[in-house]
C-alpha cells in the first residue's frame, strides 16, 4: 500500500515569486518515498504521464503495490485513476477534510518542510530540486525513524560499528547532519 499527496514551496525566479507544487508517493510499511513530479502548476496530462511512471513494469515505485492513497485534490483526473487500474493499482479517495486518514504522507511533509525546506531561499527550480534530492537520500539512508523504531529505512553496511572514529556527513552546507563510524 502507498500514499501520495502534494505540497508546496516557495521559489524565486525571473518571473517574481513563484509556487511550486510537490508531487511523491510514499510506502506505508517501508515509509520509502519517491518523488513523483516538481511542477509550478499541475495538470492533468503530466498526472497521465507521473501515473505511467508509477506504474512501470521494471522500475515503477507501484510495482506489486494493490492500493494508493490519495485525497480529493481535482488533479487526480480520471485518466490517472484509468491508468493506475490497468496496472492493477486500486486508488482509495480519502474522505473530505480528513488528513489524519495518511498519516505518514502528512508526517514526511512536516519533516521535509520544517528540517529543509523551511530554512532555505530557493533561486530557480533546479535549487528547489537539488534540495528535496539531498533531503530523500538523507531521510532514506541517514536520518532515523522514531515510527520504526529509530531505525534509519536503508542502512550502509557499517551502520552498527562499535569502533572506529566518529564522522560527520554533511548535506546542504550542514543543514543536514549524519553522525557515523569510520569504516
Amino acid at each position: 500500500m502507498a500514499a501520495t499527496d502534494f505540497f508546496t514551496t516557495e521559489v524565486m525566479t525571473l518571473r517574481g515569486l513563484v509556487r511550486y507544487h510537490v508531487l511523491f508517493v510514499i510506502e506505508q510499511c517501508t515509509r520509502r518515498v519517491e518523488v513523483a513530479g516538481i511542477v509550478p502548476e499541475p495538470d492533468g496530462w503530466l498526472m497521465a504521464q507521473v501515473a505511467r511512471n508509477l506504474t512501470d513494469p521494471f522500475d515503477g515505485f507501484l510495482r506489486r503495490k494493490r492500493y494508493l492513497i490519495h485525497d480529493r485534490s481535482s488533479v487526480f483526473t480520471k485518466e490517472f485513476i484509468a491508468i493506475l487500474k490497468a496496472a492493477g493499482v486500486k486508488t482509495i479517495k480519502l474522505p473530505p477534510r480528513s488528513p489524519n486518514l495518511s498519516p505518514h504522507a502528512e508526517r514526511f511533509v512536516r519533516s521535509i518542510k520544517s528540517e529543509c525546506l523551511a530554512k532555505m531561499i530557493f533561486f530557480g527550480e533546479k535549487q528547489l530540486r537539488c534540495a528535496i534530492e539531498n533531503f530523500i537520500a538523507h531521510y532514506h539512508a541517514e536520518r532515523n525513524h522514531q515510527g520504526m523504531g529509530n531505525q534509519l529505512l536503508e542502512p550502509a553496511e557499517s551502520v552498527g560499528r562499535g569502533v572506529g572514529e566518529i564522522r560527520c556527513r554533511e548535506r546542504l552546507g550542514g543543514l543536514l547532519r549524519y553522525y557515523h563510524r569510520a569504516a
